[in-house]
């Protein structure tokens, strides 16, 4: 992805491959359509487009017909050869799993009924392309049981981060397939925070009203840089495969300027600026949990067909050879993340259920109002987690008015 390599092509020598460079392109775009449709939301937000794009990936694999062109355009799947190139990007990410100070794991499984028919083109396809492991279960006779297995295996796979992905009920004598995709990432900061440093301080949540959060502080030598109305931060994580990007507003109350011209566009401006530079980092330790239900979501940003049970609208008998059978009856997406003196710690997992029917005083970015942030590795550019931190946790809330 073009800004991501001008920003740091002087840290890796190889060059990258196109297939990758555009995947992530496509999947960046989708990240960002996928973040203005719950930026409304006053709460915290982040979760892993990743993550999302990998299990839609596998269940559009199934697609066909006017079902396929709407999850395409939504998506922003081009590419004729979608699948080698998730699994090019895959590849791309094992410099970054194999780094000291870094723990890096994906998964991707499926779960299809025990004894249905679904294709051996379908099945080999996802297990060649995205390593999925394939776990046949019996929804019919014991719909909690399965479900229990699914959330198991994403729990172990994320460190017990992503406990229930899957509610209870949601599965049930109808299921015939669960797609997954499970993501753990912790990773030490290149450079990490002093505990002693850190500091109660103030965070803006609004021009007047603040309250007290623990701050992390730091003066080191970092990518930064500095515009007209924001300022962008890249803090690097052991091993300088990833990276958090952090693109802080000027003002207090300029995220939702900022958020209304967050486009790919705009990160390739923003990020071609980033140059080394003495930086007087302050940055609050905080944690997120989000749960999204992306089939209230997805539909209404263009993939309608996919979710709708109607006899001649859901296609997907790239699966089983049988048009109009199965649909897209939950996604179901957990994310989780910590951030503290000492790195960051991320989850998340995706579960696609298918029914039938110069000397210088430092610069300083002084993280005190809410803002967007993105860890992301950092050769390709490829997003791996997306948030917006702009309520601390309640019980840090004491709030003071200016």
């Amino acid at each position: 992805m073009a800004f991501f390599r001008r920003a740091n092509a002087g840290n890796f020598g190889s060059q990258i491959d196109p297939k990758v460079e555009a995947i992530v392109k496509e999947n960046t775009t989708f990240a960002l359509d996928l973040y203005k449709a719950l930026q409304e939301r006053e709460e915290n937000v982040f979760f892993s487009p990743y993550s999302i794009s990998s299990a839609l990936a596998m269940t559009y694999a199934g697609a066909k017909g006017e079902t396929a062109q709407q999850m395409a355009q939504t998506l922003h799947f081009a590419s004729e050869q979608l699948h080698a190139d998730f699994c090019a990007l895959a590849t791309a990410l094992k410099a970054a799993q194999q780094s000291a100070g870094i723990s890096l794991k994906i998964a991707n499984a499926l779960y299809p009924q025990k004894n249905y028919p679904f294709l051996d083109a379908f099945l080999n396809l996802i297990s060649q392309n995205y390593e999925a492991e394939v776990t046949a279960l019996d929804y019919m006779q014991n719909p909690e049981a399965a479900r229990n297995t699914i959330n198991g295996q994403v729990a172990a796979q994320t460190e017990g981060k992503i406990q229930e992905l899957i509610p209870a009920g949601e599965l049930n004598d109808l299921t015939r397939l669960v797609l997954a995709n499970a993501i753990y990432f912790k990773g030490d900061w290149a450079h990490p925070f002093d505990r002693a440093k850190t500091t109660t301080a103030p965070f803006w949540f609004s021009p007047e009203r603040s309250c007290q959060v623990p701050m992390m502080r730091q003066t080191q030598t970092l990518a930064y840089a500095n515009m007209e109305d924001l300022q962008a931060l890249e803090l690097p994580y052991a091993g300088e495969h990833l990276s958090m990007l952090i693109l802080l507003p000027k003002q207090r109350d300029g995220l939702t300027a900022l958020e209304r011209n967050l486009t790919v566009e705009n990160l390739d401006l923003w990020t071609k600026y980033l140059a080394p530079q003495e930086v007087q980092v302050s940055l609050p330790c905080f944690k997120i949990e989000c749960c999204l239900k992306l089939h209230d979501i997805l539909p209404g940003m263009g993939m309608s067909n996919a979710f709708d049970p109607a006899p001649d609208k859901a296609n997907f008998s790239g699966m089983d050879g049988q048009e109009n059978w199965l649909f897209i009856s939950a996604i179901f997406h957990q994310a989780f993340v910590e951030v503290n003196e000492e790195g960051s710690e991320a989850a998340a997992a995706t579960a696609v259920v298918m029914s039938l029917r110069g000397i210088s005083l430092p610069e300083v970015f002084q993280a005190d109002r809410p803002f967007i942030f993105l860890i992301r590795e950092r050769r390709t550019g490829n997003v791996l987690f997306l948030g917006r931190f702009a309520q601390p946790e309640p019980a840090s809330l004491q709030e003071t008015k200016e």
